[in-house]
């Protein structure tokens, strides 16, 4: 922090989610999902619990941004937006989900993630948790926590950005999940046509997820490539497919040309979606924008 920052109080934006027992319970009040827990049906048996860690933590961060005298501005659904201009912290309150939605609103700003339900949740990008948020925050505000910079990917439709900040990544496939995805991946002076069921393709921070399972490789976040992991190539016998699983040079681009009428392109998760035509290109590149995330666990620094 600035000592110009220090003469005022700090400002945070606190990104919290609200919770699956919220929204399906409390705000829509769906019959089936009442019925269901009434008989303690296994697949909704964990919902109260992990809505009743999430709150408790929620509880904690604002008694924690009181007690060291932040002025926050608190946004309470997870995808909701928001100014990060001018704040000295953006706090989000669920796991990674919360975290990735919440980037997208967020420039240079430091992010401070806490999970709030450990055993209910994914926190690999979140700095602090349950029951040890004040403690966390208060080093953030100070500058005691490190820092790292994770790159993200710009994606343009026919010349049009469509994001600076996709931080996990990017998926093309047809609209619908049971017809094959067609379309020409150029990459350098390699093209090839491809029949699949759609590709991945992401910065560092998201080849620990779905690239991964995918069969791609887990990348140091600190990587400035993007890859690409298309998903179940199909190859005519005799022929063999070079840019099923790629590298991305920092500096180079990924071009995807569409062959399809009816495409779509989602971007971090199932909320940003585009649509795709027959013909139309979607480039891939790193990023001028990266977010800086404050305490992560289990980081890897090295460079690939």
């Amino acid at each position: 922090m600035t000592r110009a920052s220090k003469a005022r109080r700090p400002r945070v934006v606190v990104v919290a989610k609200r919770s699956v027992w919220r929204r399906w319970v409390d705000e829509e009040r769906d019959p089936r999902v009442r019925e269901m827990l009434d008989r303690h049906d296994p697949t909704v048996r964990r919902l109260r619990g992990a809505h009743e860690d999430h709150e408790a933590t929620v509880a904690e961060v604002r008694a924690a941004l009181d007690e060291l005298g932040i002025d926050a501005k608190w946004v309470r659904r997870a995808h909701g937006p928001f100014d990060a201009s001018g704040a000295d912290l953006v706090i989000t309150v669920g796991g990674d989900g919360t975290l990735l939605a919440a980037s997208h609103h967020v420039g240079a700003t430091p992010v401070l993630g806490v999970n709030s339900a450990p055993s209910h949740s994914v926190g690999f990008f979140c700095g602090a948790r349950k029951g040890g948020v004040r403690r966390q925050i208060a080093a953030a505000l100070a500058g005691r926590l490190p820092r790292v910079t994770l790159h993200r990917m710009e994606v343009e439709r026919d010349g049009e950005v469509l994001s600076r900040r996709v931080l996990n990544d990017a998926l093309f496939c047809h609209a619908s999940p049971a017809a094959t995805s067609s379309y020409i991946v150029k990459l350098g002076r390699a093209a090839e046509e491809h029949k699949s069921s759609g590709l991945w393709v992401g910065p560092a921070a998201g080849s620990t997820a779905a690239q991964f399972s995918a069969g791609g490789r887990m990348l140091p976040l600190g990587s400035r490539r993007l890859q690409l992991v298309v998903r179940e190539p199909y190859a005519p016998a005799g022929r063999r497919l070079r840019l099923t699983h790629a590298l991305v040079a920092d500096g180079d681009e990924l071009r995807i040309a569409s062959k399809m009428r009816d495409a779509r392109l989602f971007l971090d998760g199932p909320h940003e979606v585009v649509s795709v035509g027959l013909g139309e290109v979607i480039t891939f590149r790193r990023s001028g924008e990266p977010l800086h995330v404050l305490a992560l666990p289990r980081a890897r620094h090295r460079r690939a």
